[in-house]
């Protein structure tokens, strides 16, 4: 790898990062001006937008025959923005959880993780597999904004004629301009992403490693970059159901509309590799369950929990290295895991459910 593509490979990350933070500014004052919630722009606006990194690297890379770096980028990025963005948002600050993500939202997307394993268990996700999927990105993000439009309706009635004037003359100004901007930070994506897959791939060659592993790893966490700025941001500025909203919405826009574009524009859809199938999409599922225990007990993710989350992070990423490079430390790692570490992690969430429920039963 020369320096050059080094150069470009830095650069890519930088274009995808100051894009997507644009893209993220143009369309949530774009949100604002219809009229919505924080908790719905989070799940629909502002994770569509900070997806794209996703979606523009996971569509170069299909059509440039690199199937395992744009299946291991949307589930690296699923892990990350549950164990890593949460995590460190919660470390910072206990995140508010909303009841509409525990009802509705959290349960979509771990019934979608799982449809993802089962339109995968051929080995591939075909133009049938992606119509479906994008269908669901349409049906979800109509269905949140009109729900949240429907609530917000009473509100905005109460404006004056004189009032709902000025809005209207203000509104068509705003749109104008943040159009303007999502347009430019698309542009930056696009130009990001080409630059970040040639220099993922020339890093796989010289280490060693695999591609499926580089887009589970460097390129998951760096187009998760949106994310981790979004939620920290929000989370600092007190929007913390925007924070958690963010990664829930984004997740499930990362398995609808991006495998689901991707499968259904790339020519020969996109293949599923064996360990992808066996190991890093069960493990997407799982960290997908565990948000709902943890997020029902108390409506919150505390700070302990976010260091759950970090360490959790940290041992995937850690499994990971360490099966690419067929460490002999990596038969002690997996037995200490399996047989200590996540039987205690179940049992403490299943006490936490509990206890919840138990101080629900004695309030009510």
């Amino acid at each position: 790898m020369n320096i050059i593509t080094l150069i470009l490979f830095i650069a890519g990350f930088v274009l995808l990062v100051v894009g997507a933070e644009i893209l993220v500014k143009g369309a949530s004052q774009l949100a604002l001006v219809a009229g919505v919630s924080p908790l719905v722009i989070g799940l629909t606006i502002v994770a569509y937008c900070t997806s794209a990194p996703e979606l523009a690297v996971a569509l170069q890379s299909s059509y440039d025959g690199q199937a395992d770096i744009a299946l291991g980028n949307i589930v690296g990025s699923n892990i990350a923005n549950i164990l890593l963005i949460l995590g460190i948002s919660a470390t910072m600050l206990p995140l508010v959880v909303s009841r509409q993500l525990v009802r509705l939202d959290v349960p979509l997307m771990i019934a979608i993780s799982f449809l993802l394993l089962f339109m995968s268990l051929d080995g591939q996700l075909g133009r049938v597999d992606g119509s479906i999927l994008l269908a669901g990105a349409i049906a979800y993000s109509l269905f949140t904004i009109i729900q949240s439009r429907k609530e917000n309706q009473e509100i905005r009635d109460q404006d004056t004629p004189q009032t709902k004037s000025r809005q209207s003359r203000t509104s068509l100004k705003k749109i104008v301009t943040q159009l303007g901007l999502i347009v430019f930070g698309l542009g930056m994506l696009v130009l990001g992403s080409r630059w970040l897959i040639n220099g993922a791939i020339a890093m796989a060659k010289m280490f060693g490693w695999s591609e499926l592993i580089i887009g589970l790893t460097i390129i998951a966490v760096g187009t998760s970059l949106p994310e981790i700025a979004t939620s920290i941001i929000a989370s600092v500025r007190g929007e913390r159901d925007l924070a958690v909203g963010n990664a829930i919405g984004s997740n499930i826009f990362n398995i609808l509309l991006v495998l689901g574009m991707c499968s259904l524009i790339v020519p020969d859809g996109i293949q599923v590799s064996t360990p992808a199938l066996n190991f890093d999409i069960p493990v997407m599922i799982a960290v997908a369950v565990a948000c709902l225990p943890i997020f029902f007990t108390g409506y919150q993710i505390s700070r302990w929990e976010g260091f759950l989350f970090l360490s959790y992070y940290g041992a995937y990423t850690l499994y990971l290295f360490l099966n690419a490079t067929q460490h002999q430390a990596l038969s002690q790692f997996s037995t200490i895991m399996m047989t200590f570490v996540v039987p205690l992690t179940i049992v403490t969430l299943v006490i936490l459910v509990m206890g919840s429920i138990r101080t629900s039963i004695k309030s009510g």
